[in-house]
């Protein structure tokens, strides 16, 4: 069975937040709200976690998974990024936007696209997981909570628990996120809108 926190969204209770981030310390896979969908995450080094994570969503690693970062400051440890690349990304960030980005050595190989070695990179507009990424210190591998029976991601976290109670260890009750994914834009060869999402592609001139 699950666990829930109602957590404020716009004042995060602080004790709430070291219990979920405890939570993923230990291995567990939270679900938590973020600026566009609820997102489904967990620790970045946890194998077993990210496994589980993928056998809910049914997707394997040619789907992106998305290094979720509380700011820039972890960027040129996880990813190659030019000072171009980084002031576009600073112009937009936080913000509804994925990046696709070449990884670093630092990146787990098993979270990487097979074939291209990129692994997706966000900074989220949402005082809940900015909250959670600050107190865990390190980015969280994460997904779109989006379920393959489904046709657009679960937003009632009620709905979540009901239907994920036995799949996962936490769902975080921040309010109604919205169904309308990231804006993807993948940089790892000049600048090319792979999804129009929430974010504004005019940001990158697309």
């Amino acid at each position: 069975m699950s666990q829930f926190f109602a957590i404020h969204p716009e004042n995060p209770q602080e004790r709430l937040i070291k219990q979920a981030v405890e939570i993923v310390r230990k291995g567990g896979v939270i679900v938590y709200p973020t600026d566009s969908c609820y997102a489904i995450g967990c620790a970045l080094g946890d194998k077993t976690a990210m496994e589980r994570i993928l056998a809910i969503r049914k997707i394997d690693l040619k789907h992106h998974l998305t290094l979720m970062c509380a700011d820039l400051s972890d960027l040129g440890t996880y990813a190659k990024v030019d000072n171009s690349q980084f002031r576009q990304l600073k112009a937009a960030t936080p913000g509804s936007y994925t990046f696709i980005l070449q990884a670093t050595k630092e990146v787990p190989n098993r979270t990487l696209h097979p074939k291209r070695k990129t692994i997706g990179l966000r900074v989220p507009d949402n005082a809940i997981a900015l909250a959670l990424l600050k107190e865990l210190g390190e980015p969280m591998l994460s997904s779109t909570l989006m379920l393959p029976e489904d046709d657009e991601p679960l937003t009632d976290p009620y709905e979540i628990r009901d239907r994920l109670e036995h799949a996962v260890d936490l769902v975080i009750d921040g309010g109604w996120c919205g169904t309308e994914p990231t804006t993807v834009i993948d940089m790892t060869d000049g600048v090319e809108l792979v999804r129009q999402g929430k974010g504004d592609a005019g940001v990158f001139g697309l």
